[in-house]
């Protein structure tokens, strides 16, 4: 499947997301609490990986230079092809040059990036829902809106095969 960098959050921050995860359940939008192994972690992607190997990753990702957990807002819900839905957030100036690092810095071990993580077609998102029906959207935005705007705290980075659900945190904070 696909190894992703992840940008984590803290545990408030975790929480208020698996609730809105769960308060979808309740509502009939099947989200990653659901899907696949069910075994997903609310995360922020910098990059997604088609082909990897995972110590040069791993290696790689240890030499990027760390930061300071900090917040992020989300603002918005959006809704990728295929049904795709997820929060989009207001984007830190900062967020942009540290995802393009992370890019470089994978690529340079051979590792595939899936394409809507290249340099230039990044769009940050929390994903909620992985595939949402049209009739479902009501539902979804009615949900989604009533907790937005959603302060959360970036806090941690790790490697997350998506195809397991398997974490290997990262030592710094990219």
């Amino acid at each position: 499947m696909a190894l992703a960098v992840c940008l984590l959050f803290d545990g408030r921050s975790e929480r208020a997301l698996r609730n809105l995860w769960d308060r979808l359940e309740g509502r009939g939008v099947p989200t990653l609490r659901s899907h696949t192994h069910g075994l997903h972690h609310p995360h922020l992607s910098y990059v997604v990986l088609r082909d990897w190997a995972l110590e040069p990753v791993r290696a790689a990702m240890e030499g990027v230079p760390g930061h300071d957990p900090f917040e992020i807002t989300f603002d918005a819900l959006g809704a990728f092809p295929r049904g795709r839905a997820c929060l989009i957030p207001a984007v830190r100036a900062d967020l942009v040059p540290r995802q393009e690092l992370v890019v470089e810095t994978v690529r340079a071990t051979g590792a595939g990036v899936h394409k809507h993580y290249e340099i230039g077609r990044w769009l940050p998102h929390s994903s909620l829902a992985p595939r949402v029906r049209a009739g479902q959207l009501p539902v979804l935005a009615e949900t989604i809106y009533s907790v937005l705007p959603l302060t959360v705290r970036v806090n941690r980075a790790a490697l997350i095969d998506s195809s397991t659900g398997r974490l290997w945190p990262l030592p710094t904070l990219p």
